[in-house]
């Protein structure tokens, strides 16, 4: 191994200075389980699924510094079995109808549920009430189905430069709020084109008209595994910015 790379699971990965090692496995073709983690956005850490041992010790992929030398497991059963615990909570904690939802087949949490082998939950679910907002003309929110991976609002921050969205209350009370007078996303400068618009993992926000342009058995995931999709969209957009960099 050179002094610029790491293991993972035993493969060696090449890595440049400032990468995560979340950025360096995407580079290398190495798919991690992420649903926070976008590769235009500043590392957030929240999900928690991109848990992996460094050294023996668990941290998230997405927010740890690659280095030479360190030794990082990712596929084991152990950590994805975890990461089956916490899709559990999240499916359990919002409202999430896959067969009736126009997100189905493009919706991260969906393809995770599938990539995991989740079969069922054994918590309650919660079935929470929260206001559906469909007052923006070309934009809807629904907050039955937010997973609060902050995606959303780190984009409208640091890709739009409008701050549209926020998050509000801690625990169960825990929701997606707009910046606008009214608090209706109808009444904020959020527009269809902006990235905070597209960038759901889930179907919380959704452009109007485009849903159902794609037939089902044709959407990114109908065809395609989870991982391998991923790892084409992030190999991509990172690749995209270190040359924009250089």
């Amino acid at each position: 191994m050179n002094d610029q790379a790491f293991t993972i699971d035993d493969h060696p990965v090449p890595f440049r200075r400032g990468e995560s090692i979340m950025e360096a496995a995407l580079l290398a073709g190495i798919y991690i389980p992420h649903l926070c983690f976008h590769p235009l956005l500043e590392p957030h850490g929240s999900c928690r699924l991109c848990t992996v041992e460094v050294n023996g010790k668990p941290l998230p992929a997405c927010t740890t510094p690659a280095a030479a030398g360190l030794e990082v497991t990712n596929d084991t059963e152990a950590l994805n079995q975890q990461r089956r615990t916490l899709l559990q909570l999240l499916f359990a904690e919002g409202n999430h109808c896959c067969p009736s939802c126009e997100k189905s087949g493009h919706c991260e949490l969906q393809a995770m549920g599938y990539w995991l082998k989740m079969l069922d939950s054994p918590f309650p679910y919660l079935f929470p009430r929260r206001a559906l907002d469909a007052s923006h003309p070309a934009v809807l929110l629904d907050r039955d189905r937010c997973i609060f991976c902050e995606r959303c609002v780190r984009a409208s921050r640091e890709l739009d430069g409008k701050e549209v969205f926020a998050l509000a209350g801690r625990g169960l009370n825990t929701r997606l709020i707009v910046n606008s007078p009214s608090g209706r996303l109808g009444d904020s400068d959020l527009e269809a084109s902006d990235h905070a618009a597209r960038i759901c993992p889930t179907g919380a926000l959704l452009v109007r008209g485009e849903g159902f342009r794609t037939p089902i058995g044709k959407r990114p995931f109908d065809g395609k595994s989870l991982s391998e999709t991923c790892l084409q969209r992030a190999a991509a957009l990172l690749k995209e910015g270190k040359e924009s960099e250089r």
